[in-house]
C-alpha cells in the first residue's frame, strides 16, 4: 500500500513547463514530447503520482532528449494527478482509480505509435508509481531497456519475470522499496545471466529524490543529476 513518503514533497505543476511540446493524443494519450521525432531510439518516461506536468520531470525529459532520444511523457493520470490537500481522496482512494496495471495497458498503444513513426528501440523509465508500469512493460517484452527509480509496488516476483536489461536506482531511506528489498532485486537479477542489470542504492537520499527535489538545494540537485546520468548511461548502453 502507498505510504505518506510516496507523496512527500509534491511539485508545483506547470502545464507550460519544458522546452518540448504537449500534444492532445500520442497513442491515445495527451503527452509531453521532446527531442527529434525522426530518432530511431525513443524513451517513455512514466511519472509518479503527480503526473506529467511536473517541471522536474519535463526537465529530465529534455535532458534525455538532448542525448539523442525522442522522449514521450504520457499523461497516464488523465489530468487527475494526486492532490495531497484533497482530504476526500487520500492516496489509498486515489490509487484505486489509477492502478499501475491500467497505465501498463495504456502504454502499449503509445509504444505502438512510436514504432509506427519509425522508432526501432524503446526504453522506459518510471518514477515511484511509474516504476510498476515499467516493470509490467519489461515483463511483457514491450521495451528494450528499463529503468526504475525509487520504485513503488514492485515485487521480487516482478523482477524474476523481467525480459530486458534493467537498472534499478533505490534510496537509502525508502518505505516503498527499502534497501533490503532493492538488494533482493539485485540478487534475483545477478542470478539471471541472460538479463543485463545495474542496481544502485543512493546513500543519504529518500524516496522521490530523483524527481521531487528542491532545485535550490545544491546537494539534492547533485544527487538527482547523478541518477539522471546513470539512467542516460543505461539507455546509451542498451538502446544505441
Amino acid at each position: 500500500m502507498a505510504s505518506p513518503q510516496c507523496c512527500a514533497n509534491p511539485p508545483t505543476l506547470s502545464p507550460a513547463a519544458g522546452e518540448g511540446k504537449v500534444v492532445d493524443s500520442f497513442g491515445g494519450l495527451r503527452a509531453y514530447l521532446a527531442g527529434a521525432q525522426e530518432s530511431k531510439a525513443a524513451v517513455v518516461l512514466i511519472s509518479d503520482v503527480y503526473g506529467f506536468e511536473a517541471p522536474n520531470l519535463r526537465n529530465i525529459a529534455d535532458k534525455v532528449a538532448s542525448s539523442g532520444y525522442f522522449v514521450v511523457v504520457p499523461d497516464f493520470l488523465h489530468g487527475d494527478p494526486f492532490v495531497p490537500a484533497d482530504a476526500d481522496r487520500p492516496i489509498q482512494v486515489w490509487i484505486k482509480e489509477h492502478a499501475p496495471d491500467k497505465g501498463f495497458e495504456e502504454a502499449k498503444p503509445a509504444i505502438a505509435a512510436l514504432k509506427e513513426q519509425g522508432v526501432s528501440v524503446v526504453g522506459a523509465a518510471g518514477y515511484c508509481w511509474g516504476a510498476k508500469v515499467v516493470a509490467e512493460l519489461a515483463k511483457a517484452n514491450e521495451i528494450q531497456a528499463a529503468v526504475m527509480l525509487h520504485p513503488s509496488f514492485v515485487t521480487v516476483d516482478d523482477i524474476k519475470e523481467v525480459k530486458c536489461p534493467i537498472a534499478i536506482l533505490g534510496a537509502e531511506t525508502d518505505v516503498m522499496s527499502p534497501p533490503e528489498l532493492v538488494k533482493q532485486f539485485k540478487q534475483v537479477l545477478s542470478s539471471n545471466s541472460g538479463i543485463g542489470s545495474f542496481v544502485k542504492i543512493f546513500p543519504g537520499v529518500s524516496h522521490g529524490w530523483t524527481v521531487r527535489y528542491d532545485s535550490n538545494d545544491a546537494a539534492a540537485v547533485k544527487n538527482a543529476e547523478e541518477a539522471l546520468a546513470d539512467m542516460i548511461e543505461w539507455f546509451n548502453k542498451n538502446l544505441k
